[in-house]
């Protein structure tokens, strides 16, 4: 008998103990905010909040309002969508928010890199010497020097020069930025002479392009390998590929390289300092990769389709960009070479920077996710204090709370290339309820989790931009064509990708 009531205390504390850890016995306190766990347990809203994030937020903000906790995948989430709360949680301590554990857990998932203690600041540290500053001035020289490679192929007579060719505008936007952010980064194919300087080029263009292909794939796998729920196919097949640019991109390759940029070869050398396997580093190099160019080729397609799409906000930044270059001595002509482009030229340009910004607040949707380490204290707005649970997560999601928020960006689903940016070509101020707002557009994340090569990311897509509108004439193949949807399963990863593609024609302006 006692051994049947030992049983049954045994099975039972088992029961309760799994239940505890499925969230069944989770309870809101009284100064917490709106707690919601959805019927299933430990999943909770799990493939709610996959399937579209976006709109499950929406309606737990009409359920709820401006905070609310809910469980997703046995995790407990306040999302904050009160944008005077952000510089709270932005700037809050590292000893109460740490948003380190969970970027390392989704680096080892994605890319098979290990975070080291010192990964972080390796990489913000870097990034401040190379991608800003006087060192972003070389990068943009750099870029710049690719993309010619890439775009202005020789033709062979006058007929051609002016006829339209056709392509898909997604995949050419995210072929070319991707391909040239790869080969000023990472370096190019060596080479000895002017004799041999045809051949080198021709190998980077080839080598580039598949390097592109491959990680396509990869990238269209990117989401469901985040959430962890790939077929057993498509794991095999995110494992093929994770394998295939380690050995690619390793370090031994790219010591092969000319031109090797200072931001991968300092992190390589920080990296060795720091006693990191060589095997580790080139799962870095991937990582890397995919951080700076995963994004700016999609960035690029819906700058040109929204600009395409919106004749007067073309013609204005067109006149703009052909003004910048007049006034530095340059001009498209017949036989004339490609535009160099300077990062003073880019700096000129407040109405194409205005249209990017407005193209990222339509199509930039990152999740900004903080653990919470100790029980902390938040105020709203509304003067309403709430506390946020030690052991939870704490996210944000600027796209819903700002980006799209009538009430500091009116008609937010329409594309207006001037929003940020006065007459006189100074930056807009933005405000809620009559107070201004320091975040009301957060395409790049904020605090120190601030994406540390947004200036390149940036300089980048206008790079691009301004050569394509410089050297040809755009046009969508079918005017009337509306602009595709996004792809929902993107959310939270970034620039959003279209759910299908675009055709347009170019030809050379002269």
């Amino acid at each position: 008998m006692a051994l049947w009531v030992i049983l049954l205390c045994t099975l039972t504390a088992s029961l309760l103990g799994g239940l505890y850890l499925l969230g069944t016995f989770r309870r809101r306190r009284p100064d917490e905010p709106p707690l919601d766990k959805g019927t299933i347990p430990w999943l909770g809203y799990a493939l709610d909040f996959r399937r579209d994030s976006s709109g499950f937020l929406k309606g737990m903000q009409r359920k709820h309002g401006d905070i609310f906790t809910v469980l997703i995948g046995g995790y407990y989430f306040t999302f904050v969508l009160d944008p005077f709360c952000f510089g709270t949680i932005v700037k809050e301590s590292r000893s109460k928010l740490d948003f380190k554990a969970f970027a390392s857990k989704l680096v080892l998932q994605v890319f098979g890199y290990k975070s080291s203690p010192a990964t972080y600041s390796i990489v913000h540290e870097l990034s401040a010497k190379h991608l800003m500053g006087d060192g972003l001035t070389v990068m943009i020289q750099t870029t710049m020097e690719n993309f010619q490679k890439l775009m202005f192929l020789p033709v062979s007579s006058g007929e051609e020069k002016r006829a339209w060719q056709e392509d898909n505008l997604f995949y050419y936007c995210y072929n070319i930025v991707f391909r040239a952010g790869y080969l000023a980064l990472y370096g190019t194919e060596p080479h000895q002479g002017a004799a041999d300087k045809e051949k080198a080029d021709e190998q980077d263009r080839i080598h580039s392009n598949q390097l592109f292909q491959e990680f396509r794939k990869y990238d269209r796998l990117f989401p469901q390998l985040a959430y962890a729920v790939l077929s057993p196919k498509d794991k095999r097949e995110a494992e093929r590929l994770k394998r295939l640019f380690w050995s690619l991109l390793s370090v031994e390759n790219c010591r092969q390289k000319d031109n090797i940029s200072g931001w991968i070869s300092d992190q390589v050398k920080l990296l060795v300092e720091d006693g990191v396997p060589e095997y580790m580093q080139d799962r870095f190099m991937f990582m890397l990769l995919w951080a700076s160019q995963g994004n700016t080729g999609p960035t690029a397609f819906w700058l040109l389709l929204y600009l395409m799409k919106h004749p007067e906000a073309m013609k204005a930044v067109k006149d703009e960009i052909d003004k910048v270059s007049r006034e530095s001595g340059q001009e498209v002509k017949p036989g004339s070479p490609p535009i160099n482009i300077t990062r003073d030229m880019l700096n000129h340009c407040p109405l194409l920077d205005s249209a990017l910004e407005e193209t990222l607040r339509l199509i930039a949707a990152p999740i900004l996710i903080r653990a919470v380490l100790q029980d902390i204290s938040l105020k709203m707005s509304s003067g309403t204090e709430y506390t946020l649970r030690k052991g939870d997560r704490v996210a944000l999601f600027p796209h819903l709370s700002v980006q799209m928020n009538p009430e500091i960006h009116p008609e937010p689903h329409q594309f207006q290339y001037d929003r940020f940016v006065n007459p006189d070509g100074t930056k807009k101020e933005f405000y809620r309820d009559g107070k201004r707002l320091k975040y009301f557009s957060m395409p790049w994340g904020a605090g120190v989790s601030v994406c540390p090569g947004r200036f390149f990311a940036t300089a980048e897509v206008k790079l691009f931009v301004f050569l394509m509108l410089s050297h040809y004439d755009l046009e969508l193949v079918n005017r009337e064509e509306e602009i595709p949807e996004i792809d929902t399963s993107r959310w939270g990863f970034g620039t959003m990708q279209p759910v299908r593609d675009v055709q347009f024609r170019f030809r050379p302006r002269f």
